[in-house]
């Protein structure tokens, strides 16, 4: 038996505003949008069997507060890890949305770097050509 990850819902802001970052970061699009539970709002942003559930609670944009740090925190999220075929050019549109890439690596299989988007969600960035 063997599965595939197909999505991870994450708690943002704004999911719209994430969903577009995406789409300039990573060439992602909606894949629907809608009411989620607890009269919340959900846009899924992705690829065609791939994506981020974007969520954010009946409140809206800012109702939510930033967790703790997840790498102190049982069942934290660490990051979210997404293959790119360009890595230079990842942190060209990274840096120039005014995020900071850090933690850079080149090591076996790949090359990578980390950032954190406007919500504190981090994010890590590979190539492995």
């Amino acid at each position: 038996m063997s599965g595939m990850l197909e999505h991870v819902n994450l708690t943002v802001r704004d999911p719209e505003a994430t969903a577009a970052l995406m789409g300039r970061l990573f060439g992602w699009s909606v894949r629907w949008s809608g009411t989620a539970i607890n009269n919340g709002h959900t846009v899924h942003v992705g690829t065609g069997d791939q994506y981020l559930a974007l969520y954010t609670g009946p409140g809206g944009a800012g109702a939510q507060l930033p967790a703790q740090d997840s790498y102190s925190q049982l069942g934290g999220l660490n990051h979210v890890g997404v293959v790119v075929d360009d890595l230079d050019a990842a942190e060209a549109r990274v840096k120039a949305e005014g995020f900071e890439p850090v933690n850079h690596a080149d090591y076996e299989p790949g090359r990578r770097f980390y950032f954190r988007d406007g919500d504190g969600v981090e994010y890590e960035i590979v190539s492995y050509v």
